[in-house]
């Protein structure tokens, strides 16, 4: 839920602190080398990257309902690969 402004009427959407304890030095730095490497701050290269795994995150799930879906409704177990062979197939055409 974004905080409201009753000044000027709109919602506006806080970003939210992540604070990430002992995390070892040799990780910092290969991020922060990363993160220089592509001309980014460790901060926005590190927002970058979580941006990027919680869209895969959100893949993996919507892939699993599809493939439950799936057995549900042939009403029998389908090997998963199957499936997922089959929808990358489906986006091809």
């Amino acid at each position: 839920m974004g905080a409201v402004c009753t000044h000027r009427r709109y919602d506006v959407r806080m970003s939210k602190v992540i604070q990430i304890r002992d995390v070892p030095d040799e990780v910092r730095d290969a991020l922060a080398q990363a993160a220089d490497a592509e001309g980014l701050s460790l901060t926005g290269y590190v927002r970058r990257e979580l941006e990027h795994l919680a869209r895969r995150s959100q893949r993996v799930r919507d892939n699993a309902a599809v493939v439950r879906r799936t057995q549900s409704e042939v009403g029998a177990r389908i090997d998963r690969d199957l499936i997922l062979s089959e929808l990358h197939e489906g986006r091809r055409d």
